[in-house]
C-alpha cells in the first residue's frame, strides 16, 4: 500500500481550496503518506473573494473583512502559518439600523437580532406598540408543528410579528447571505433556532437561556468584539498559505472545464481549459456551484445547482479626512432596513471598528449595495455607484465631500443562497455521490456555509473524507 501513490486534484484556489490543499499535503507529510497534490486555480491568483489593498497607508477588504471569533477553524489556519501575532479583535461599538431615515441603536442584548432583554425592546424606537405587543405572542405561542424545511422569515414572523422581522431580524441576518430572508432555508442557515424553539417553547426565552452572559473585561481592559481579523489584511492569510503550498503543485489561469469517471480503473479524468487532461484518484472540488455543474454536467444530479440563486453585490469603500464627517455617530456602522427609502444595505465604519486599517486623522467607509430584486447598481460604473452611495450618506452623516478616493468592487452572482430544501438537496447529492462518483467531495460558500470559519471547516472535512476513501480503497486493493 505504501508504494502506490495517490494523486488528489482540489479545483479551486478560494479559502476552502486553500485549506484543502494545505491539510492535505500537512498529512502526507507528517504521516508519510504517498499521496501528491495538485491545486488547479482558474484565475491568476489565489484567495478567491479575499482581496486586500493597501493604498495610502489604508488597509481595505475588497471581500470579506473578519470572521467569528467562535468558529475557531479559521484561527486555527492562521496560527498554522504563523500569523497568529497579527490576529486582532474589532472594536465593539453601538450598532444600529436605518428606518425610515433615522438611525436606531440596536437593543442592547439583541442577538442576531433576537431580543434577550426585554427593557432594551421595549424602549426601542425601531418598533411600534403594536410590533412590540406582536412580539410578545413568542413567550405564549406554541413550538411550531411543520415538519421539514421552511423559509427564515415564515419561521420569525410566526414567533415575531413582521415588524421585528422587517426593521431587525432581516436587515442582519439577511446581510450575512445577502439573501431574501422569505425565500432562505431555516435548516441550512440558523437551524440552531428551530432547535431552541421546540426546547424552550419560546425562542427569546430559548436564546436568554441558551446564550450565556459574556464574561465583563477585567479592569483597565476594553471590551473585545466578537470578530477576528489580520493587520496586515485577510490577504495576508492567502499569501502565508500559498507560501507553505509544496513546489509546484499550484496551477493558475486553467479552468477545468470537465469531469469523467473511467469506469475500468475508477479514476478520473479531468480536462483542462488549455485542453490538457489529468488523472486523479481522488478531486476536492471547491468551486460555485454554478462551475460545479458545468463540470458533471452528464450526470443530472447535479442539475439543481441550476436553478440555485447568486446575488450579485458590490462594495464601495471610501476615504475621507475627518473634517469631513459633519454629523459623527457614535458608533461602528448601521444596516438598512427594507422600509427605508435607500440603495444601500449597509455601512462600516471602519475607522472605528478597525481602527488599525486607517491613518490617524482619516476616515474610512464601507458601503454595501445590491440585494435579491435590486442587483441593477452592480452593473453601474464606478463613479455612479460612489454617487449613489455618496447621496444616501449625505441623509445620515452630512458627507459633502467627495472622498480622497474610493475602491468599487464588484461581486457577480456570488453569493449563493441556501433556499427552502437546500440541506436534502445536497444530502441526497451525497448519496448519489458516494456510491457512483467516490472519491469526489465538495467544499466552498456554495454548500455548507458562507463564512470563512464554515469554507475552512469544509476543506478540513473534505480533506479527511478523501484520505478515508483512499486508504479503504488500498485495503480493498490489496485484500
Amino acid at each position: 500500500m505504501g508504494h502506490t501513490r495517490k494523486k488528489v486534484v482540489v479545483i479551486g484556489g478560494g479559502i476552502a481550496g486553500l485549506a484543502s490543499t494545505y491539510y492535505l499535503q500537512k498529512e502526507a507529510r507528517e504521516k508519510q503518506l504517498p499521496i501528491d497534490t495538485m491545486l488547479i486555480e482558474a484565475s491568476a491568483k489565489l484567495g478567491g473573494k479575499i482581496q486586500t489593498v493597501k493604498q495610502d497607508g489604508f488597509v481595505i477588504e475588497r471581500g470579506p473583512d473578519s470572521f467569528l471569533a467562535r468558529k475557531t477553524s479559521a484561527s486555527k489556519l492562521i496560527k498554522e502559518v504563523g500569523l497568529e501575532d497579527r490576529l486582532v479583535n474589532n472594536t465593539a461599538g453601538k450598532a444600529y439600523v436605518l428606518v425610515k431615515d433615522k438611525l436606531h441603536g440596536i437593543p442592547e442584548g439583541s442577538t442576531m437580532g433576537i431580543p434577550t432583554r426585554v427593557m432594551p425592546f421595549v424602549f426601542s424606537g425601531l418598533f411600534s406598540p403594536i410590533g412590540k405587543l406582536r412580539a410578545g405572542f413568542d413567550f405564549v405561542m406554541a413550538p411550531s408543528q411543520e415538519e421539514g424545511d421552511q423559509p427564515l422569515g415564515t419561521f420569525f414572523r410566526r414567533r415575531l410579528g413582521d415588524e421585528v422581522v422587517e426593521n431587525l431580524i432581516e436587515p442582519l441576518l439577511s446581510g450575512i447571505y445577502a439573501g431574501d430572508i422569505d425565500q432562505m432555508s431555516l435548516m441550512a442557515t440558523f437551524p440552531q433556532f428551530h432547535q431552541i424553539e421546540q426546547k424552550y417553547g419560546s425562542i427569546v426565552r430559548g436564546m436568554r437561556k441558551a446564550m450565556p452572559p459574556a464574561a465583563p473585561p477585567k479592569q483597565g481592559e476594553k471590551k473585545k468584539g466578537i470578530f477576528l481579523t489580520l493587520t496586515g489584511g485577510l490577504g495576508s492569510l492567502v499569501e502565508a498559505v500559498e507560501e507553505r503550498l509544496e513546489e509546484g503543485s499550484v496551477l493558475k489561469s486553467v479552468r477545468v472545464d470537465r469531469i469523467e469517471k473511467n469506469e475500468d480503473t475508477g479514476m478520473y479524468t479531468l480536462t483542462l481549459s488549455n485542453k490538457e487532461t489529468i488523472e486523479a484518484d481522488a478531486v476536492i472540488a471547491a468551486t460555485p456551484h454554478q462551475l460545479l455543474q458545468k463540470m458533471f454536467a452528464p450526470y443530472k444530479q447535479f442539475d439543481f445547482f441550476k436553478h440555485q440563486p447568486a446575488t450579485s453585490v458590490a462594495n464601495v469603500a471610501m476615504a475621507f479626512p475627518e473634517s469631513a464627517i459633519k454629523k459623527d455617530i457614535d458608533g461602528t456602522g448601521f444596516v438598512v432596513s427594507r422600509n427605508s427609502d435607500y440603495t444601500i444595505t449597509a455601512c462600516t465604519w471602519t475607522h472605528r471598528k478597525w481602527p488599525h486599517t486607517t491613518p490617524e486623522g482619516k476616515v474610512l467607509l464601507r458601503c454595501y449595495v445590491g440585494r435579491p430584486g435590486d442587483e441593477e447598481i452592480v452593473e453601474q460604473t464606478d463613479g455612479e455607484i460612489v454617487n449613489i452611495v455618496l447621496e444616501d450618506l449625505k441623509r445620515t452623516m452630512d458627507i459633502m465631500e467627495q472622498p480622497e478616493f474610493a475602491v468599487v468592487t464588484r461581486w457577480k452572482d456570488a453569493m449563493p443562497q441556501y433556499t427552502v430544501g437546500h440541506k436534502e438537496r445536497l444530502a441526497q447529492l451525497a448519496k448519489f455521490m458516494k456510491k457512483e462518483l467516490p472519491g469526489i467531495y465538495i467544499a466552498g460558500s456554495s454548500y455548507s456555509g458562507s463564512g470563512l470559519p464554515d469554507c475552512i471547516l469544509q476543506g478540513e472535512e473534505a480533506v479527511k473524507q478523501v484520505l478515508d476513501y483512499l486508504f479503504a480503497h488500498d485495503v480493498q486493493q490489496v485484500g
